[in-house]
């Protein structure tokens, strides 16, 4: 049997795939009215480079990724497809766990259980002082209610009177 001209040499291998489409990819869900969180998912996007859809919760379809905007005010969220979300440190060891190179040691270390409390605390840490570090402003500190640009809402613990 002989192979026509315009044939190729070699016959292609069928992967028993019918729909080759890439999975789907997770979410890093962030605060994109903070000045240092947006400062800081910028640079992972440079250096980092994670192998995931980036978002500012302020225009995330929370409901269909499976959160609520309290818990996206609160901390950084990773959304996997399935729809298991990771938030604070966890999110982050996800988004070091999905790049190249080093990165997924640094991100299985804070995996484990001696430094997992460990990396949670200095999550809350940063969070709390985030207003305080390069690329924070005074906005960082407010209340994603209470920042300028946004419509206030009820706070916490606040009754309709203010009380």
């Amino acid at each position: 049997m002989t192979t026509p001209p315009d044939s190729p040499r070699r016959p292609l291998r069928r992967t028993g795939l019918t729909n080759p489409t890439p999975p789907a990819l997770p979410v890093l869900v962030y605060d994109g009215d903070c000045g240092f969180c947006t400062t800081a998912v910028r640079a992972a996007e440079r250096y980092v480079r994670p192998r995931c859809r980036i978002t500012a919760w302020q225009s995330a379809d929370l409901a269909a990724l499976g959160t609520t905007r309290r818990r996206a005010e609160h901390e950084v969220l990773w959304i996997t497809p399935p729809g298991a979300v990771h938030g604070g440190a966890g999110a982050v060891a996800k988004l070091l766990l999905s790049a190249r190179g080093g990165w997924p040691v640094a991100g299985a270390v804070l995996t484990l259980p001696p430094v997992r409390p460990l990396a949670r605390a200095l999550y809350r840490l940063v969070a709390a002082n985030r207003h305080r570090l390069p690329g924070g402003t005074p906005a960082c500190a407010l209340p994603p209610a209470n920042r300028p640009g946004t419509e206030p809402g009820p706070q916490p613990g606040l009754t309709a009177s203010g009380q």
